[in-house]
């Protein structure tokens, strides 16, 4: 059985350089279900948005080096949205 997730970060711990940074990037592209991939190469974050299997995510990306789990739970984006409903609200 999988885990299907709609958000995903990850600390890709060899990720120091913009070589491996694009490694990691084309490993997590290839998965099934990936709609966006953002890197953050100071702190050494992938996250990984979209309906997919995290465990396959993982896989993938300790070819590129060793990954710890950082998060895993629904989009950040759908949080957003409500605190601007929420702000649309308070001014009327």
């Amino acid at each position: 059985m999988f885990t299907v997730v709609a958000e995903g970060v990850l600390k890709v711990l060899t990720m120091t350089d913009e070589k491996t940074k694009k490694k990691a990037i084309e490993a997590a592209a290839d998965i099934y279900g990936v709609d966006s991939i953002a890197a953050d190469l100071e702190e050494q974050k992938l996250t990984v948005v979209g309906q997919m299997d995290a465990v396959a995510v993982v896989k993938r990306l300790k070819k590129v080096g060793k990954v710890d789990i950082v998060s895993v739970g629904p989009a950040v984006e759908e949080k957003k949205e409500e605190k601007k409903e929420e702000a649309k609200e308070d001014k009327q």
